[in-house]
């Protein structure tokens, strides 16, 4: 079925196309919602909440090409992950200054590249909550430090140290599994 046609059923409350988008969406949806909250449970939460919000909130959905439809529901689902974040005050949230050096060593991307996917997704998820969002935001989402900073109600400077800090993370992980797989 054509997203266009299935967008204006679940506009008009057709339960059928309703669990018809579920269906082909929620794996990927899922995956941003994991991106964000960094646990399985918390996950499916926001999986829950989002597509709450995604078929109450059709009447602001506006097709306009192939992917639309797609790129719309990812922005909800990842603000329904910020809203769950600012909720819980999780930004404001700190860990040892020594455990995320400001400094750090980058891997080489070829060496990066030889990692799983799925390994690299799980250092992602074990970041700070408040490192794991920049970095999301950032890397996936392609947002500035200015807009991370709107969006999280930081500063700029926090949200470029966090960013920072979470590659530092990330490269010393990286560095760890590179040499326990070598």
């Amino acid at each position: 079925m054509k997203e266009e046609i299935l967008a204006e059923q679940c506009r008009q409350g057709d339960n059928r196309a309703r669990k018809k988008l579920y269906e082909h969406y929620a794996g990927q949806m899922f995956g941003i919602c994991l991106r964000y909250a960094g646990d399985r449970e918390t996950a499916e939460d926001l999986l829950h909440d989002g597509f709450l919000q995604i078929f109450h909130s059709f009447d602001k959905f506006t097709y306009r090409e192939s992917g639309s439809l797609r790129a719309w529901m990812e922005r909800v689902m990842m603000n329904t992950a910020l809203q769950y974040l600012r909720k819980n005050d999780v930004m404001h949230q700190r860990i040892a200054i020594e455990e995320a050096p400001e400094a750090y060593d980058k891997p080489e991307e070829a060496a990066v590249e030889t990692i799983p996917r799925q390994v690299l997704m799980q250092f992602i998820s074990e970041l700070p909550t408040g490192y794991r969002t920049v970095f999301n935001l950032y890397v996936f989402e392609e947002k500035s430090h200015k807009e991370i900073a709107a969006l999280l109600g930081i500063n700029e400077k926090s949200s470029a140290s966090q960013l920072t800090r979470a590659k530092a993370v990330l490269a010393e992980k990286i560095r760890a599994w590179q040499d326990n797989n070598a």
